[in-house]
This record gives C-alpha cells, sequence and structure tokens, in this order.
C-alpha cells in the first residue's frame, strides 16, 4: 500500500501486509490504525531520537563491554557477545535473545530514546498511579541485540497482553505475523497458552495439521524505523545482519481490560496464598481504568 493511502473499514483479520507510513498524525494514526487495531511501520517516528547513529555495536562494545546476560545457562558478556553478533551466519548463529533492560541497566540511555511514541490517547504504561510492580512479567523498555541467522525462539504474543512498539536503532529485522482470531489455528502450549508450539519456519503439518490454514504476514523494519502492533497478534522474528532494536511495551484502553485480568491470573498463579492481594490488584486497576478513560475523554 501507498505510503500515503489511509487505512478505512479494514478487517485485521484479512491484511496482507502492514503499511509504511510517514508524516502521519497522531489522529491519523489514531483512527487507522491504533482503534482498529492494525499493525503498522511509522518511517520518521524515530528521526530526531539521539539513539539514531549512537546506538552502534560499536558503542555498547566500548562503553558496556563487562554486563553479562545468560541464554540457556551460558552467560556472555557483551563485549563477547558484540564480537559473536558480528560474526553471526545462518549456519553458526549467534544466540538469541540478548535482551537488557534498559531502565534497570541502562537508565542514562533513555534520554537518547525520546519523543516517546505513545500508543493510544494517554502513556498508560507510565501514568503516575501505575505501580511497577503490576508490570512484573513484562519490560517496558528493552534493548534486543542479535545476529545474522538468529531470530526468537517460538511463536508467541506477548505478556501481560501488552501492545508493542519495535524501534530498530541499528540494522534491520524480519516480522512474522499471524492475526488474533487465527489462534485456534496455532497450537498454543497448554501450559503457556501465549506461546505456539508449532515451529513456523520448519512446521510439522503431521502434527499441526490446522497451521496449513494459518495466514501470515512479514514485514522488515529497516532501521530507524518503528512498527506498533496490537496486543494478541502473534509474531516472531528473524535476523538478516547485525540488530540492535529498541523494545517498548505499551498500554490503552484497548488492551487495560485483559492487562488487568492476566496481572489478576499471573498472581494467583505465582502467588497463591496471598489471592487477597491480587484481588485488591485488580479491583484497584480497574478503578484506575475508569480514571485513565475520563482522563483520555477530557484530552479529546
Amino acid at each position: 500500500m501507498n505510503e500515503m493511502t489511509p487505512r478505512r473499514n479494514i478487517d485485521p483479520e484479512q491484511i496482507t501486509t502492514i503499511d509504511k507510513r510517514s508524516n502521519i498524525s497522531k489522529q491519523e494514526l489514531l483512527k487507522e490504525y491504533i482503534e482498529p487495531e492494525i499493525p503498522v511501520i511509522i518511517t520518521d517516528a524515530a528521526k530526531k531520537w539521539p539513539a539514531m547513529g549512537k546506538f552502534t555495536p560499536d558503542f555498547f562494545k566500548t562503553n558496556y563491554a563487562g554486563l553479562t546476560k545468560e541464554i540457556k545457562g551460558k552467560r556472555y558478556e557483551m563485549g563477547e557477545f558484540i564480537d559473536l553478533m558480528l560474526n553471526s551466519t545462518p549456519e553458526n548463529p549467534a544466540p538469541y535473545p540478548f535482551n537488557l533492560n534498559i531502565k534497570r541497566i541502562f537508565p542514562e540511555l533513555l534520554a537518547d530514546i525520546k519523543p516517546e511514541v505513545v500508543y493510544g490517547k494517554l502513556d498508560r504504561i507510565n501514568h503516575p498511579l501505575l505501580p511497577q510492580f503490576l508490570l512484573n512479567g513484562t519490560e517496558v523498555y528493552e534493548l534486543f541485540f542479535g545476529g545474522k541467522g538468529a531470530g526468537f525462539p517460538f511463536l508467541h504474543y506477548d505478556a501481560l497482553y501488552m501492545h508493542t512498539q519495535i524501534t530498530q536503532v541499528y540494522g534491520a529485522k524480519e516480522f512474522i505475523f499471524y492475526s488474533p482470531g487465527q489462534s485456534h489455528l496455532l497450537y498454543p502450549k497448554p501450559d503457556r497458552p501465549k506461546a505456539s508450539q508449532v515451529d513456523v519456519l520448519n512446521p510439522d503439518y503431521e502434527k499441526f495439521p490446522l497451521f496449513k490454514q494459518a495466514r501470515q504476514v512479514r514485514c522488515v523494519v529497516q532501521e530507524g524505523e518503528t512498527l506498533l502492533f496490537p496486543s494478541g497478534w502473534w509474531h516472531t522474528t528473524q535476523i538478516h545482519g547485525p540488530s540492535i532494536t529498541m523494545g517498548r511495551a505499551q498500554l490503552n484502553k484497548s488492551n487495560w481490560k485483559n492487562f488487568s485480568n492476566d496481572n489478576y491470573e499471573q498472581w494467583k498463579l505465582l502467588h497463591p496464598n496471598y489471592s487477597y492481594l491480587g484481588i485488591a490488584a485488580l479491583m484497584y486497576t480497574k478503578a484506575l481504568g475508569k480514571i485513565m478513560d475520563i482522563q483520555e475523554a477530557l484530552k479529546s
């Protein structure tokens, strides 16, 4: 679709391509993509970010060589990993995901990823009345480092029903999507319903015959571009060269109820002896959602 052609009355379940748009207003973004829950790539949302041109492999190797990350039981230092990333091949890919929480590990870099991209009328995830402990299980801001031939290890949608922002600050990344209405074709794991049992790059059709009916949508997010996609969209990735990605979780009115309920379910699972605290958190998030609804109405 041409960059300047708006989406009108499109069923999210029927899209076959992801639009790339530039010079789009906040009102257009809300009406054409966020409210109908359609993924979109914004080509110029991050054009003023100091991170662009700064967040390179050399920058992280020079300034954060000693930081470590454990992947599949092995711990890697940043300096070591950057070398693996730069020399990664499909036959011998660098381990992935090498992802780090920006707010906790690189708080000084938060200023480099502004102005914020807000997925909705209000930045609910950074609302001053939302306690951080209610975000356990997700990372609001994180950096992903990956090399050629690597990719996310399984098809999934994000914890706590978060909407997702992906900005490529270095290199490119390919995304593979399946729309939310196809969940029954993707064989969610019984114990982890947000993750699929199917290896989408090498599917076993004898074991998962319904997967043959699933419709896939692919897109490549280039350096400097920002991908926005709603909660519930199944996705995984492939990387075809050195890549550094900023991932950002997003909350708005459309996923607030699912976020609130999933938070409660996670609390029951992890803290069964303190279920009353989970109920309190559920009641609080429901009340907070109503407050945010009013704030958004006043902004309209």
